[in-house]
């Protein structure tokens, strides 16, 4: 038997469709419902859902008055607060691309991404390194006044259209600029199941940067799609901290990468009464970390496996934990396989992890580098890099 697995069909894409529309259609079913909890160590700022999407469209018209098109792209330098978000999805309401960037990048770092991007404009925090670049920048204070502006049309069209960019960690080489369609954020559903075990009645809290492609879609757009509560830690809180916030603000589900579990369990991890389990993803999850997170909370952590170019694919999840030595399964509407020289090895056998390319959460393709992203591909499989077995 092959190294090729398919798990159905994926989720249908619409005629047409805007990430942003669908990512807050909460906000027509549950207006008054709280989606945004800006958690800080002396006190939370809450969002509903009306509020949230209202400045988000307030936010996409201050772009466009600012001489924005859609199709342009915008740089963003922020850092852990609203203005993300707003931003993020502002953009993408008013059909502008938004680019998310590390905040901690120095002034060459972010100059040659800039020089790769080209964005029409940066939006920026005060004391984050900006590139050394002729487009215009927008202070973020600026940005924040525009959430009361009459809302913009939300841009809709061809699901497969540019609909954002963020950048690859560069564990390889040079960050590269990863572009993603608006079907993206349709593709996240089949993470729901197969890995969040998510629904509308979540506190979901990730404990990363919310410019980490991981933050971005499991702290903010999958709770949001799910029309349940992203609680976000403010201030630069430790990981001792954001397990006191977890508990202070009753989050369900808790999600960071290994080291941060790592460190929470160093801490002494309080009491979390209302927490079903925790994410994993980012790096390798160690069963011995695992078994000890059980062992002080009572809740099992779920690993996945992906990337930036794809977000996650292979997984465990509350209703099939993945057993020991493993990373789970493809989740449902997922087609992978294990290649050796572009064609798929008997079960068993050590190869490379691709996804095929039919894959709605596929990206287009690297920002301006198509030979970079052809060498990505087999044929109908984009290939991830990792060496693997299937059992």
């Amino acid at each position: 038997m092959l190294s090729e697995w398919s798990t159905g069909d994926p989720p249908a894409l619409p005629a047409s469709m805007n990430l942003a529309a669908h990512v807050l259609a909460a906000a027509d079913a549950s207006p008054d419902r709280i989606a945004l909890v800006l958690a800080g160590l002396t006190g939370a700022e809450r969002w509903s859902y009306r509020r949230l999407a209202g400045a988000v469209r307030g936010v996409g018209t201050g772009l466009l008055r600012a001489g924005l098109r859609p199709g342009d792209r915008v740089l963003m330098r922020l850092g852990n607060s609203v203005a993300f978000p707003l931003v993020f999805l502002g953009a993408v309401a008013a059909g502008i691309v938004p680019v998310a960037s590390a905040a901690g990048l120095t002034v060459d770092e972010i100059t040659a991404a800039a020089a790769t991007v080209m964005p029409a404009a940066i939006v920026a925090d005060d004391g984050i390194a900006l590139p050394r670049s002729d487009s215009p920048v927008l202070p973020a204070s600026t940005v924040m006044e525009w959430e009361r502006l009459p809302p913009c049309i939300w841009a809709m069209g061809d699901p497969h259209r540019a609909g954002y960019v963020v950048f690859t960690s560069g564990s390889s080489g040079r960050p590269m600029p990863v572009l993603h369609a608006h079907r993206a954020v349709i593709a996240r559903a089949m993470m729901r199941e197969g890995w969040q075990g998510l629904s509308a009645a979540d506190r979901v809290l990730h404990a990363g940067a919310m410019n980490w492609t991981y933050t971005l879609g499991v702290g903010l757009l999958d709770p949001w799609a799910a029309g349940a509560v992203a609680v976000v830690p403010q201030g630069g809180a430790t990981a001792a901290q954001v397990a006191l916030l977890a508990r202070r603000h009753d989050a369900t589900i808790l999600a960071g990468a290994p080291g941060v579990f790592r460190q929470m369990l160093a801490a002494g991890v309080p009491p979390l009464p209302r927490l079903r389990h925790g994410l994993s993803a980012g790096e390798t999850l160690p069963p011995a970390l695992r078994d000890r997170w059980k062992a002080a909370t009572g809740t099992d952590l779920h690993e996945s496996l992906g990337l930036s170019e794809v977000s996650t694919f292979v997984s465990g999840s509350p209703a099939a934990p993945a057993p020991p030595g493993t990373m789970g399964w493809p989740q449902a509407g997922r087609r992978v396989a294990v290649l050796a020289d572009g064609v798929p090895v008997p079960r068993g056998t050590s190869g490379i992890l691709a996804v095929h390319r039919s894959d709605p959460g596929l990206f287009l393709g690297y920002l301006g580098d198509d030979a970079a992203t052809a060498a990505r591909f087999a044929g109908d499989w984009f290939l991830t890099g990792d060496m693997v077995t299937m059992r």
